[in-house]
């Protein structure tokens, strides 16, 4: 199925609210509970063991579900999947609101957040399917990638809204921030415009639909080459997040020193999500593949050498700058390998491979630290980068499928 928008009329500023609203709104939701998620579990009596594993519950619930996901979204289509979503997520946080009420509410704060994490897939590949339809591909990455730092901003604000109510209502408070924000996703989800589609079968046989096995044999390749880079990294964006605050703290830096540095880190990343979508639509994504997974490997080498504040934060500004520059790489590089028909089902394959990733990449950090040292550990993270790097400039010209990289 193929839109019959153009790109000589299309601009993003005309999608902008439908598209992007929902997507800013439904993460600053998710960034307003996702500091106090294990402090929640604690102070409703589990150990720190079960608080770190319902923190968990979110990343295994979206991984998980990316494949039912796909099948959602075909059924119901990407506008009520969307709205859906971020109901079902507004339902999940106002239950995990009233954990303190209810007897056992650890579980019930548990189960929330699986919900949460299963809702954010569902949202996630319905946003990145309707815009990959909706948007000639000519401006494709711009849009992607805009997707991608809206994502980033809106994570990045909801902690700071949710500090400050919590200020009058306590813990619980960002559970309510995180309640309005999925309300107000869904609510504005309504206004996103149906997409206007041309039936492209050339055997006009519209009954047969691909399914997800078909899907991952008939691009086995795909998920093979490009989808190993696509693993490599989305391990790396995961892990240099856990490596600033560890190697502060490595350093002896206060919290107030390690969250500023992790603070800044994030603003750079916010910056240049836009000129790194337009230089992959006008150049190719071999622009931005191979810098930004190069720029964090050279970063993360050069941490283990920082033995102050100056000498991480600049580390840090450079890696925030490199995964900036790889805002909506993932997504993009799915759009563009993704067929017309089955699209949902790659999707999900896709979002899969990427979000195995992004839950192997720490636990790698952790052994090789645990096994060797911290030092070890972030070298050995840094190498994510070069081999993603290679894989991408390899695998990506010789699997272009109807793309110019």
């Amino acid at each position: 199925m193929t839109t019959t928008r153009q790109a000589t009329t299309f601009s993003l500023r005309s999608i902008a609210i439908p598209a992007f609203g929902p997507a800013l709104l439904f993460c600053i939701g998710e960034g307003a509970i996702l500091p106090v998620v294990a402090l929640s579990a604690k102070d409703l009596g589990a150990s720190v063991a079960v608080s770190a594993l319902i923190v968990t519950l979110i990343g295994l619930g979206s991984w998980f579900f990316n494949l039912p996901a796909s099948l959602i979204t075909l059924k119901f289509g990407e506008r009520w999947s969307i709205v859906g979503a971020a109901a079902a997520s507004a339902v999940a946080l106002t239950a995990a609101g009233l954990a303190w009420v209810v007897p056992h509410g650890v579980w019930l704060l548990a189960a929330a957040m699986a919900v949460v994490g299963m809702s954010a897939s569902v949202f996630s590949l319905a946003r990145q399917k309707y815009l990959t339809e909706a948007v000639p591909i000519e401006y494709r990455a711009r849009a992607l990638s805009t997707l991608g730092g809206v994502t980033r901003i809106g994570v990045f604000i909801g902690p700071f809204i949710g500090a400050a109510v919590m200020q009058f209502a306590g813990i619980g408070g960002a559970y309510w921030v995180g309640v309005a924000g999925m309300a107000a996703a869904a609510l504005l989800s309504l206004t996103i415009p149906d997409l206007v589609v041309l039936d492209t079968n050339d055997d006009g046989d519209s009954t047969q639909v691909p399914t997800l096995r078909g899907v991952a044999g008939s691009h086995a390749g795909i998920f093979m080459t490009v989808g190993a880079g696509i693993l490599l990294l989305s391990a790396l964006r995961a892990s240099r997040q856990v490596v600033i605050p560890l190697w502060a703290d490595h350093l002896g830096l206060d919290a107030t020193g390690a969250a500023l540095i992790y603070g800044l880190s994030g603003a750079i990343d916010m910056l240049v999500f836009y000129p790194a979508g337009k230089l992959m639509d006008r150049k190719g994504r071999l622009w931005v593949a191979i810098p930004s997974t190069v720029i964090m490997g050279i970063s993360l080498g050069l941490m283990p050498m920082t033995a102050d504040f100056v000498g991480l934060l600049l580390v840090s500004l450079l890696i925030g700058f490199g995964n900036g520059i790889s805002s909506g790489l993932i997504m993009t590089l799915g759009a563009d390998f993704s067929p017309d028909r089955g699209r949902g089902q790659f999707l999900g394959i896709w979002r899969f491979i990427a979000d195995a990733g992004a839950t192997g990449g720490p636990v790698l950090l952790s052994g090789l630290t645990a096994v060797m040292s911290l030092a070890a550990g972030v070298w050995a993270t840094g190498l994510l980068g070069f081999a993603a790097a290679v894989v991408f400039a390899i695998a990506i010209p010789k699997a272009r499928h109807r793309r110019n990289y």
